[in-house]
């Protein structure tokens, strides 16, 4: 894990001795033990304990200005949440130390990357990072000597083979498929905790086909050599049989003022699959026919008709796990009167109360 971390800080995010990395995360999350593999690069490593909207929001960017910060870690989540505050660094801060902001947790959205050039700096190497916890690192992340396309993450790990397969099992380009690793690489885990046969990391990641690591994600490789992302395979929509992924919806609908953040899912009705999306609606605001048109009118535009949610229902608090991810999986069990797996991940499980039993969607 140091030795993959070594390449990720210093060639991948231009770390360099005397540096000062901050990354705003939990203890609990994998993100930590990147922050502090950058000891091993001779980085100062720059902590922060609490709220990153308390007293203001700008709590964070006045410590990156105190603290010189040269690398700026984050989640797609916070910078969303800055721009719905209408919050703007550059206007504020000078920023002058700061070369790299780092976003993972979830898919940073190609309106994101406009909100980081307009009103954060503009000469910024811009990495949108994803891995995954079990390898305690990434597939995809930056490059510090190359150009960065709006909504992409830059450039795959170096020295690990990842590809995009279509459903045959083909490597394809500029075609939507699942990302794979097709080499062993320094942070392959050997296995899960308390899974004596190894089952449990079988069925995750090994599988589909042998000797390749199915990682879950949802991409498309570009011609640029970059990686978009659409959402976790195990969370992709298919109504009639067209598979769609979360974040096509989420990079629009959460676009919209009167949203504050939002899950999509995708329902069992008569015998296919109807897409529901749940919103949380900034204070005020309530979910009136207007809206609905409003919302219903941004996504076929957007995107396409199929990706248009048969239903939208109000809800007060949208469930995340610890490091801030979306537990659509954990909404659609709820939905379906299923079990809830690793509920003791979840940040807020109490708020799976509120999507049981709904009368919207009983019709």
């Amino acid at each position: 894990m140091l030795l993959n971390h070594l390449k990720e800080h210093q060639l991948h995010s231009d770390v360099k001795v005397g540096d000062r990395v901050f990354y705003f995360t939990t203890c609990g999350w994998m993100m930590w033990n990147w922050l502090a593999s950058a000891l091993a690069s001779g980085a100062t490593l720059v902590l922060f304990d609490g709220s990153p909207f308390y007293p203001d929001a700008g709590v964070l960017w006045r410590l990156t200005d105190t603290q010189k910060v040269t690398l700026f870690g984050t989640s797609a989540k916070y910078l969303e949440a800055l721009e719905k505050h209408h919050y703007y660094p550059e206007q504020e801060h000078s920023l002058s130390t700061l070369r790299t902001l780092c976003s993972t947790g979830s898919v940073l959205a190609p309106e994101q990357f406009d909100y980081v050039y307009i009103h954060i700096k503009q000469d910024l190497q811009l990495s949108s990072i994803a891995g995954g916890t079990d390898i305690c690192g990434c597939f995809v992340l930056g490059s510090p000597i190359s150009p960065v396309y709006r909504g992409q993450s830059q450039v795959r790990g170096l020295g690990l083979a990842v590809n995009v397969f279509n459903s045959d099992g083909q490597a394809v380009v500029d075609e939507k498929g699942e990302l794979v690793c097709c080499n062993s690489f320094p942070n392959q885990p050997v296995g899960f905790w308390n899974d004596d046969s190894g089952e449990r990391y079988h069925n995750a990641y090994w599988a589909k086909m042998e000797d390749i690591w199915f990682h879950g994600d949802y991409v498309e490789l570009t011609n640029e050599g970059g990686m978009v992302f659409f959402g976790r395979s195990d969370a992709i929509l298919n109504p009639g049989g067209v598979r769609i992924g979360t974040a096509e919806i989420y990079r629009h609908v959460n676009q919209l003022d009167e949203i504050m953040d939002s899950v999509v899912i995708g329902q069992d009705w008569n015998n296919d699959v109807r897409v529901v999306l749940f919103v949380k609606l900034r204070e005020g605001v309530s979910l009136d026919d207007d809206l609905e048109r409003k919302i219903r009118s941004t996504i076929k535009i957007s995107c396409t008709p199929r990706h248009v949610p048969a239903k939208i229902v109000t809800v007060t608090d949208i469930p995340r796990t610890k490091s801030g991810k979306l537990a659509e999986l954990a909404v659609r069990d709820v939905v379906h009167g299923r079990e809830v797996a690793q509920l003791s991940a979840l940040d807020n499980p109490e708020s799976l109360e509120q999507y049981k039993h709904r009368p919207e969607l009983q019709a």
